[in-house]
């Protein structure tokens, strides 16, 4: 356990979390920022770039726009491919690292990796939602007290984003592929209000719809960064 508390707390949270993050959705709101469905032949705002590395067979992709690259505000979208066709299905306003974005992530850097990465995890504090993916409901995701109590419920709900870890494992399983440097246990979770340690935070409404949404057999992905590496 001690392993595993020792990774939430140097990639996904840490007391400093609540300040000098971008104002932005609060823990626990979260309407989704709009209902209507539209159709795209391609996802919107993404270059060849990181395009070339969706992989064919991903049929819903987690886009997350960051603002800028030094921002932690970001807007997460849900797409979902129809025959030839991506439907975007609901966004929600998001936060991503606090110091914003990079291609080169590194252990504390505050910034959210840019990149596309598979989504095959799920757990957290709470019960199963009814999660689609693998969930693994464990006490060692809680957040230690001695952090502001805005930040005691984020890891309620937690989808592990592939990025230095083994998929198939639970989300705070602390195997970092890439080694310790890389960081790692960057995760779509909870958000407190403010920019986080390198994960994408948004509300819990969103992530219980998210959870459900999210189905292995179509090989989900996350598009992620600022909204200039995106399009490159």
């Amino acid at each position: 356990m001690a392993v595993a508390c020792s990774a939430v707390l140097t990639s996904c949270g840490g007391a400093g979390d609540g300040r000098g993050g971008a104002a932005h959705s609060p823990q626990g709101g979260g309407r989704a920022a709009d209902r209507p469905t539209t159709d795209f032949k391609r996802i919107p705002d993404v270059g060849d770039r990181l395009r070339s590395r969706i992989p064919k067979n991903a049929r819903q992709v987690v886009a997350v726009y960051g603002e800028g690259e030094n921002s932690a505000a970001s807007t997460v979208v849900l797409y979902t491919k129809r025959g030839e066709t991506w439907k975007k299905e609901r966004s929600w306003p998001a936060h991503n690292g606090k110091k914003g974005w990079t291609r080169d992530h590194r252990e504390n850097d505050k910034r959210s990796p840019v990149g596309v990465f598979t989504l095959t995890d799920a757990g957290g504090v709470l019960a199963d939602p009814g999660s689609g993916l693998p969930y693994t409901r464990t006490a060692s995701l809680q957040a230690p007290r001695y952090w502001p109590r805005t930040h005691w419920h984020d890891f309620d709900y937690v989808i592990a984003i592939d990025y230095n870890r083994v998929p198939g494992t639970p989300p705070n399983d602390p195997t970092r592929p890439q080694g310790q440097a890389k960081g790692g246990s960057i995760w779509l979770h909870m958000d407190h209000g403010s920019g986080t340690s390198g994960c994408v935070s948004l509300s819990k409404a969103g992530m219980r719809r998210l959870l459900r949404a999210l189905d292995p057999k179509q090989h989900p992905v996350v598009v992620m960064g600022d909204r200039a590496a995106l399009k490159a």
